[in-house]
């Protein structure tokens, strides 16, 4: 560990200061939420089209993880 980084570690049960929530939320939202599985295949098909989904859209990944109150 370089010596002038200081590890802060995230407090228990606060997703809110964890930026990749609000991505798992979005993918939620948008692609995976009120659907009706038929299988452990149909599942991983949706989330890997949702994945697939996400990672092209770039911009959308950055504005979704962005804290506005980080940046004051």
């Amino acid at each position: 560990m370089p010596p002038n980084i200081t590890l802060v570690p995230l407090p228990a049960k606060a997703p809110e200061l964890n930026p990749v929530e609000n991505i798992w939320q979005f993918m939620r939202e948008n692609w995976i939420s009120n659907r009706i599985f038929t299988s452990y295949t149909d599942i991983l098909d949706h989330c890997c089209a949702a994945w697939n989904n996400l990672v092209a859209q770039p911009w959308t990944i950055m504005s979704v993880g962005l804290r506005d109150w980080a940046n004051a």
